[in-house]
């Protein structure tokens, strides 16, 4: 790992040190040497020591410059390395050139911005070929939730809608330095080669599911009325009297391909 480094909080920093569960995560992401990784947010290395020598390739991806400045150090004899000292928020995914069978996407990703990095994650879905991240427990179960559950809502939707969706395992705050409040969990994410219900267009379908759950106490004739009247909905099988976590992603795709037509 690389040197001592005090976690800040503005990067949502928490380090992971269990080696159990570091070596349950390895055996998770079962890297061959023909794959070409990316880490987001390595951390003090505690996955990237294990994942560099056993890849064709590993991205790192780091916005702590100090960070950044010993992954640079530590790994400058790696000729399978490069280092990104980058706000992931704002990477450009495609600026990396395609590779057989896709990338493999790897990182314990801060708590502060894991729902906004997923949806940037999942515009460039088509370079990966799998994710395996941590994430904060009420997340991950959010992103599996089924229809008509309380965590079910906007992120499990789209979230299914581009992923096949898998939780792994549970990671309890003793597992890092600070510890966190919250438990988490490993989760692993397969891009659909097609989706299972295609959208005509899935920016129609993001605005439909996040109006939907804009007043999730509110029935889909009032909060979709900007998009789509009562009459509209019922000539497509669906009862506008209904809530939004009652509605399937079949159902929410079927609203967004009428109103793209």
């Amino acid at each position: 790992m690389v040197t001592e480094h005090r976690a800040r909080k503005r990067f949502g920093q928490n380090f992971l040190q269990d080696q159990g569960i570091i070596d349950k995560i390895i055996r998770a992401i079962a890297s061959g040497s023909s794959d070409h990784l990316i880490e987001i947010g390595p951390g003090q290395g505690a996955l990237t020591d294990l994942l560099v020598d056993h890849c064709a390739h590993l991205d790192v991806i780091e916005i702590d410059r100090d960070l950044a400045a010993e992954f640079q150090w530590r790994y400058s004899s790696k000729d399978n390395f490069t280092l990104h000292n980058s706000d992931v928020l704002k990477f450009d995914f495609s600026m990396l050139p395609p590779v057989p069978g896709g990338y493999r996407v790897i990182g314990n990703l801060p708590y502060n911005i894991s729902t906004p990095l997923l949806f940037h994650l999942f515009a460039s879905k088509q370079q990966f070929r799998d994710m395996v991240f941590m994430l904060q427990l009420e997340v991950v179960e959010r992103m599996c939730a089924e229809p008509g559950s309380k965590e079910y809502g906007r992120l499990g939707i789209m979230t299914q809608y581009h992923c096949e969706v898998e939780k792994l395992f549970r990671v309890p705050p003793t597992a890092f330095w600070p510890q966190p409040k919250v438990d988490s969990a490993i989760v692993r994410l397969k891009p659909w080669a097609s989706p299972p219900f295609p959208a005509t267009d899935p920016a129609v379908l993001e605005q439909v599911v996040r109006s939907a759950f804009s007043q999730r106490r509110k029935t889909l004739q009032n909060t979709l009325k900007n998009l789509i009247d009562r009459a509209g909905l019922e000539a497509l099988g669906i009862d506008g009297s209904r809530r939004p976590e009652t509605l399937s992603l079949a159902e929410y795709v079927t609203i967004s391909n009428a109103l793209s037509r």
